[in-house]
């Protein structure tokens, strides 16, 4: 038990320690806890600790990321995507396989060795991407979708790949391996192993629609069943016996827990449950990654490696530059160009930790000796180690260089209107066109070139830059403004737009855009008090035709949407009181009770009220 307590403290300090430090010099979370685990591995040797087994207890870490990312990607996203799936993941794995071989081919390697190590390296790392892209909020921009698009093929890729490589067997190396078709790797049960590869494919096709079944029939029930306890450390003791119980699954029929964990998330991302599952998921995934990226670190033979360094170094450099000149060329024919293209190529060049799984399972078939397998695991790590600079490359260089163009090329704002309206698009354009209407002036500012470029065409004037800066908002004559209208797309900039003209000019009317409900308590709290939700009057005329379809005549919907409008404001109000930015919306127990009390106040009074409407005729 001290033993235990002693590693588990170990690991603890070294990641509190190196994270804070690196993320301060911009070198990021992953970074960090890579070189913690290389600072401890002297004291994990001297513990006798078995890096490689706590390494796959970690990985569940990746499972557990994959659900949540299929979380947040709707069944229709994910169809959308197909054709990146097909052909950027596609592209890059058999592309990319075919470089790495060649390479492999004119060293000398026999034809089955370049095979397989041109398969073993040309899946990337999981982990560290979508860790960084997530960080970095980058995982939803064009070039973040496109590298995910990548892994999520390399993650079935797997499969194939791990039927493939006991075809390339080297009998010379059956004695040196010790037997011919183990499990190695992470071993484990696979029902399929003896199976015919027909029924075999059967099997995992059965799976994978199990999980689909589950996810739609079974989970809802049992989740509403969990609920009515009442109690929080049951709903999160079932949202992982879910994960993990999907991942067992998987494994047993020879497919990757993390593809699983993915097609579940996707099943449940319209759930009325996806909110709660990501909140009671997400303390396990980043404690488990961060103890993956460790073990990377601790895993690294540094008496080995001072031995073969020029080796590792150059096929390591050979593996990243060959990976990123195939990424380019995918990446130019779907369509990808400057900032999204970069990204891509910067993303995914390195070796992933799925390649420890594939080369253990590599020597145990014969197809690796030991020493090759040895130079593979440090260049496999090297890659990751050198990942989380290819990202500080791109934040720190590439990224300020568009961004940099873009504020060059900010407007020249040459007149000071009564109106300000930050944002051209489908909210400030109209918002522009209804002012302007009634005679009023505006000075629209939007970064969106192409938005800007529609409006003239159609004769509205309007200047290209960013309207968070300060310098762009004196330039438009805030001090003397009547008005800002803030119609900006991202929910970042509408706060820091919010924030600086509540602060600076507290007598300048805001009027703001919100994205949802919990975005005008926010919005509140920093001092705005004229918050439109940019979805809520069309739900209300949504709702009000609802009213029609059932029976209601035009006056009677129209008043019992008026109704429900009136009480619904009321209510934002006295819950808006009550907002604590530093306390997540669903654990805020005043505001909960407020909610609760309010609905019990007034759901009555608002039935007499829809029945009175009905009684009018």
């Amino acid at each position: 038990m001290t033993s235990f307590l002693i590693l588990a403290l170990l690991l603890l300090v070294a990641g509190i320690i190196a994270v804070p430090l690196a993320s301060r010099f911009g070198l990021g979370s992953v970074l960090g806890y890579l070189l913690a685990g290389m600072a401890i591995s002297p004291l994990l040797a001297l513990l006798d600790v078995d890096v490689e087994a706590m390494q796959i207890f970690a990985e569940f870490g990746v499972v557990m990321m994959l659900f949540i990312v299929g979380l947040e990607l709707e069944p229709k996203r994910l169809w959308e995507m197909r054709g990146k799936l097909l052909g950027l993941g596609g592209g890059q794995v058999l592309l990319t396989t075919l470089a790495i071989t060649g390479i492999g081919l004119l060293n000398s390697n026999p034809w089955q060795t370049a095979l397989a190590i041109g398969m073993v390296l040309a899946l990337s790392s999981t982990a560290i991407i979508i860790q960084s892209l997530t960080e970095k909020k980058l995982l939803k921009s064009e070039g973040g979708e496109a590298s995910f698009s990548v892994l999520l093929v390399q993650d079935v890729a797997v499969i194939p790949i791990l039927a493939l490589l006991p075809l390339l067997a080297m009998p010379e190396l059956y004695d040196i391996s010790g037997s011919h078709g183990g499990e190695g790797g992470h071993g484990g049960l696979d029902l399929t192993a003896g199976l015919p590869i027909w029924l075999a494919a059967l099997a995992r096709i059965g799976a994978v629609a199990a999980v689909v079944a589950i996810g739609i029939y079974a989970i809802r029930p049992l989740f509403r069943y969990i609920a009515a306890a009442n109690l929080r450390e049951l709903f999160t003791a079932a949202a992982l016996a879910v994960v993990i119980g999907i991942a067992v699954l998987m494994s047993l029929v020879g497919l990757s827990p993390a593809l699983g964990a993915f097609v579940a998330g996707v099943v449940l991302a319209t759930s009325e449950y996806r909110h709660e599952l990501e909140s009671d998921i997400n303390p396990f995934k980043g404690l488990l990654l961060g103890l993956f990226f460790i073990t990377v670190g601790a895993g690294i033979d540094f008496v080995l490696a001072s031995e073969m360094w020029r080796d590792v170094v150059f096929w390591a450099v050979v593996t990243i530059v060959a990976k990123f000149l195939v990424l380019l060329g995918v990446g130019w024919f779907y369509g990808l160009r400057k900032q999204a293209l970069w990204l891509f190529c910067l993303s995914l060049p390195q070796a992933g930790e799925f390649a420890f799984v594939l080369i253990a399972f590599a020597v145990a078939n014969a197809v690796f000796d030991t020493a090759l397998a040895d130079l593979l695991l440090l260049i496999v790590a090297l890659t990751m180690l050198i990942t989380p600079l290819l990202f500080i490359l791109y934040e720190k260089v590439i990224a300020p260089h568009y961004s940099g163009n873009d504020q060059q090329d900010a407007d020249h704002i040459d007149e000071e209107n009564p109106v300000i309206i930050a944002g051209s698009g489908r909210v400030g354009g109209v918002v522009n066109r209804m002012l302007q209407a009634a005679g009023f002036s505006t000075t629209v500012i939007d970064y969106s070139s192409r938005q800007l470029e529609i409006g003239r065409k159609f004769g509205f004037r309007s200047y290209f830059g960013d309207a968070t800066r300060p310098d762009l908002l004196h330039a438009a004559g805030i001090e003397k403004a009547k008005l800002l209208v803030v119609a900006l797309d991202e929910r970042e900039q509408i706060d820091t737009l919010v924030k600086y003209a509540v602060k600076h000019f507290p007598d300048l009317h805001v009027t703001a855009r919100a994205v949802d409900r919990n975005h005008v308590y926010e919005l509140w709290a920093y001092g705005c008090r004229d918050i439109i939700r940019e979805t809520y009057d069309s739900t209300l005329r949504m709702g009000r035709s609802a009213y029609e379809a059932l029976g209601m005549d035009r006056q009677q919907a129209e008043a019992a949407k008026d109704a429900f409008e009136e009480m619904d404001r009321r209510a934002m109000f006295e819950v808006a009181e009550l907002y604590d930015m530093d306390v997540p919306f669903d654990e805020n127990e005043p505001l909960i009770a407020k909610v609760k009390e309010l609905r019990a106040e007034w759901d009555p009074i608002l039935r007499e009220q829809m029945d009175d409407i009905l009684k009018r005729g």
